[in-house]
């Protein structure tokens, strides 16, 4: 599960291996390794890749299927633009 979650954070923020092992000061291969299940990132690397990708410890470790968004720079007007929306897209799937 960590494993799925890194990769398909990683792709949707448009990084390589690459680029998240020079974030955390590692290898690619490390990156390569958590992302294929033959090792497990240690519980700091853990924290710091919820701190990279903005995603809190349980969602990464497959413990929580909620996804936060931080907002803290948009304004006021944005913020009720995007409640708004999400809204449109929780009314929009319980129709379903």
């Amino acid at each position: 599960m960590v494993a799925d979650r890194i990769k398909e954070l990683r792709l949707s923020n448009n990084m390589t291996q690459a680029d998240v092992a020079k974030k955390l000061n590692i290898t690619r291969s490390s990156v390569n390794a958590w992302e294929m299940g033959i090792s497990i990132p240690s519980t700091a690397y853990i924290i710091e890749l919820s701190q990279l990708f903005k995603v809190s410890t349980d969602y990464l470790l497959g413990l929580s299927t909620n996804i936060t968004l931080d907002i803290s720079s948009l304004s006021e007007r944005e913020i009720q633009l995007v409640y708004r929306l999400v809204q449109y897209f929780q009314e929009l799937h319980s129709q379903k």
